[in-house]
């Protein structure tokens, strides 16, 4: 289990959140809770899988295997973000959105823990921590300057 602990969200507003009991990633979100990050495999040939691809690229495989990976990756591409749409969008100002590839072999695009006024150059090794979106944890970038000694805000 992480030792990182939750965010609360500084980006969206909480009516934002996903529907978890119907949503088919709802084990990123039961693991995210415990402060986990767990993502699909192929059941058959264990292959990583994106989060909703259905059909493993390598065997054909059907079935997918959700299991805790390690928190870390690189940034394989990053931007940054000027949208602004008050009662959505809470901050005034402008937000990284960035692509990691996790050492799991996955990719996920995410933004930071906490407000970033820039993106973090591409090649720049990443822990994954959790922003949580409502009563929904969902994963954020966070900087290798602030994984160790997050605490929980309001």
């Amino acid at each position: 289990m992480s030792t990182v602990n939750v965010v609360s969200d500084w980006l969206l507003s909480a009516e934002l959140a996903p529907d978890v009991e119907h949503d088919p990633l709802r084990p990123l979100y039961d693991a995210a809770a415990r402060g986990e990050l767990a993502l699909p495999f192929c059941a058959s040939c264990a292959l990583p899988l994106e989060l909703e691809q259905c059909v493993c690229d390598g065997c054909g495989g059907q079935h997918r295997d959700w299991r805790a990976v390690a928190l870390e990756g690189v940034v394989h591409s990053a931007t940054v973000m000027h949208r602004r749409e008050p009662g959505l969008v809470l901050t005034d100002a402008a937000y990284p959105v960035v692509d990691v590839e996790l050492t799991s072999g996955h990719r996920l695009i995410m933004t930071t823990l906490q407000p970033e006024p820039t993106a973090p150059a591409i090649g720049t090794a990443v822990r994954v921590a959790f922003r949580r979106l409502g009563t929904v944890h969902i994963p954020a970038v966070a900087n290798s300057a602030n994984t160790t000694e997050l605490g929980e805000t309001a």
